[in-house]
């Protein structure tokens, strides 16, 4: 949480077990408290990161990747003892987990061109349409998908220039704390992403109902959470993107990139227009 690994405010840990009901680790268990503080910290870091140019955060990305690669047999380990898997079914998972990584990364300084671009308008005006984040996005991992499905909904938040509070995976929440180890260790910026493990039904409520979170990404609530963080989004006309099922092994299209994405419109004159077209 802002670039820092401080204990619960509570003091509190939960067991966690692999699908044979191994111990594997204590993980934080993840207060409301908690959760206030990775909003403060988010909304301290949102005013560099989307300032930033989009060239600057895709090498940034670019770099998580790379240590990401570093870290691979760890991942692999971490991942296969999580979800159950073999360790080559784990190894593939995390490579498309780094795939995915890049992926997003690749499209900082891309995603512009496509959803902006300059309109046609009757009279003598530039009207120029240009994408801007969101803001502050609390994002729900999916439950069964520990890595893969983790970094599909968290790259493209902070691709598009947003920062992030991440719930992990409540029952497989270690390869989410080893992703925070790489992004403080990176050149992510401190606060750009803040991860919680915990219960998600005792940590999103707050989220969604905080006045100062701008997003939310339902992925990893079941329909019931689902229903009620909606209704405390709705307060305060959050952006709310709902539970899909996705097959998070299939290429992604842009919509996650889009979804926490405001379009600026701007108008301006074009100056003086003679027979021979504008004076620029």
């Amino acid at each position: 949480m802002g670039g820092k690994f401080p204990r619960s405010e509570s003091g509190r840990v939960y067991e966690v077990t692999d699908p044979k009901n191994n111990w594997l680790a204590n993980a934080p268990l993840s207060s409301r408290k908690d959760a206030r503080d990775a909003v403060v910290a988010a909304r301290k870091a949102f005013g560099g990161w989307s300032g930033a140019t989009a060239y600057n955060r895709g090498q940034v990305l670019y770099r998580v990747a790379e240590m990401l690669e570093g870290r691979r047999e760890q991942f692999v380990r971490e991942v296969a003892e999580a979800e159950g898997l073999s360790k080559s079914k784990a190894a593939a998972v995390v490579d498309a987990a780094i795939d995915r990584w890049v992926w997003y990364a690749g499209w900082t300084d891309k995603i512009a061109q496509v959803v902006g671009g300059a309109n046609p308008v009757a009279g003598p005006f530039f009207n120029l349409s240009s994408p801007e984040p969101t803001g502050v996005v609390a994002v729900l991992a999916p439950q069964d998908s520990s890595f893969l499905g983790l970094v599909s909904v968290l790259a493209p938040v902070i691709a598009t220039g947003n920062t992030a509070v991440v719930i992990a995976s409540e029952k497989a929440p270690l390869p989410a704390l080893s992703l925070a180890e790489v992004l403080a260790t990176s050149d992510v910026p401190g606060g750009v992403v803040n991860i919680l493990s915990g219960r998600p039904s005792e940590i999103a409520p707050s989220l969604a109902a905080h006045q100062d979170v701008n997003a939310i990404d339902l992925a990893g609530a079941d329909e019931e959470l689902a229903k009620d963080l909606e209704i405390a989004a709705a307060d305060n006309l959050k952006r709310v993107l709902r539970p899909q099922t996705v097959d998070f092994t299939q290429t992604p299209g842009i919509e996650r990139l889009t979804a926490f994405l405001e379009t600026k419109t701007v108008w301006h004159t074009t100056g003086a227009l003679g027979a021979s077209g504008s004076s620029y």
